[in-house]
């Protein structure tokens, strides 16, 4: 029996290059999915230009064209059940969604952190600042963190680790190119893994 191939919708704010890891691993087969839309918050964020490259729809929602929260959640969700997709994914997205978003994908919307949550996790820990905090702290590992998206950054269920150690020499951009090598392969494998049944989502 064929197994369905699960549908994503990506939400990212920059580069986007945990969506291009993603569209480069279904195109290897490594992953069973489809990326079935790309919305960000900045119209000017190189993931719709990834998109568009690879014939994805492409869309730029934000508190500009939606001032409350809470309104732009509901548009968000509409526009990602239009394309019926099965599981959203934060690649690189920088802005919390509420509840009105959240209910509408409960126990489907992931995100990817760069470092062994609960550790370096939280408002204001994001790119180059958790690496450069790691090396502060003379860590002698981090890695990589795929997790559930609540209410709070950083906090939902863990669904998958990966260990990265720190060598010695690292500079906050040396040990983020590392991490972010093991992102480009983790994420792809725990959407299969779901797809797959062998990561539960849900409690």
């Amino acid at each position: 029996m064929k197994k369905r191939m699960i549908r994503l919708g990506v939400l990212a704010s920059h580069g986007g290059s945990n969506l291009q890891a993603i569209i480069d691993n279904i195109k290897k087969g490594k992953l069973r999915a489809k990326v079935c839309v790309v919305i960000s918050n900045n119209s000017e964020a190189y993931a719709l230009e990834r998109a568009r490259k690879n014939k994805i729809p492409a869309i730029h929602l934000s508190n500009k064209h939606y001032p409350k929260d809470e309104e732009l959640d509901v548009v968000i969700a509409k526009e990602l059940k239009k394309y019926k997709v099965d599981l959203v994914i934060f690649a690189g997205y920088m802005k919390k969604r509420g509840k009105k978003f959240l209910n509408q994908f409960p126990n489907r919307v992931l995100n990817i952190h760069p470092a062994l949550l609960p550790k370096f996790g939280g408002k204001g820990m994001y790119g180059i600042k958790v690496h450069q905090a790691v090396l502060r702290r003379g860590e002698k590992e981090t890695g990589v963190t795929v997790h559930l998206v609540d209410e709070k950054y950083d906090h939902g269920k863990i669904l998958a680790q990966r260990k990265v150690p720190v060598l010695p020499g690292d500079t906050p951009e040396t040990l983020q190119q590392r991490v972010l090598k093991v992102e480009h392969q983790l994420y792809s494998e725990v959407i299969q893994k779901i797809a797959d049944g062998e990561i539960k989502c849900g409690d």
